[in-house]
């Protein structure tokens, strides 16, 4: 009895001291890029196109209202000389307060772009958000930081880092082959 003790004792350390150095090995602590996922996921490029789109005919339609107040001061510039101090009052306080409205209007063009421009960036923060808490889950994670290279993470080491597993994970859930 007493020759099976040392060998099971042997064992039982040795499987103790694996089982700690595994523990500390397999860090649950890791990191992901948030930088590069936002910039290596597909659907920022495909949220930033359509952004770009909305802006660009909202701005035009700015742009035209501009063109069309410019034309009719120019008109009033030349008519001037012709009209009457009545006239003349009458023309200047329409241009101005056509002015004033396309000011307002140039205004809300610029808050709403804005805001569809915040909307389109949330919309891509929220699936990386929801990616990576589901792949933390599916992977046994208990935490995973985001990092954003302004002093979150200061240094952590090279196998902590999952940003390329999330990402390539991230655009194929997004292009639905996963």
């Amino acid at each position: 009895m007493k020759k099976l003790a040392l060998p099971i004792a042997i064992v039982a350390i040795a499987v103790s001291a694996f089982s700690i150095f595994k523990s500390q090995s397999s860090s649950e602590l890791v990191y992901v890029d948030v930088n590069k996922l936002m910039e290596g996921y597909e659907r920022t490029a495909v949220e930033r196109t359509l952004f770009e789109e909305k802006a660009e005919k909202l701005q035009a339609n700015v742009d035209s209202l501009i063109g069309n107040w410019q034309e009719e001061l120019k008109l009033y510039e030349k008519e001037r000389s012709s009209m009457s101090r009545k006239e003349l009052e009458l023309k200047q306080e329409l241009l101005s307060n056509k002015q004033q409205q396309i000011g307002s209007y140039q205004q809300a063009i610029q808050k709403h772009i804005q805001e569809e421009d915040q909307k389109a960036t949330q919309t891509v923060v929220n699936d990386i958000n929801d990616y990576v808490k589901e792949y933390g889950e599916l992977n046994g994670y208990k935490i995973i930081f985001g990092a954003r290279g302004t002093g979150n993470i200061m240094y952590a080491d090279a196998m902590t880092d999952l940003t390329e597993k999330v990402l390539e994970g991230l655009n194929k859930d997004y292009k639905g082959t996963e």
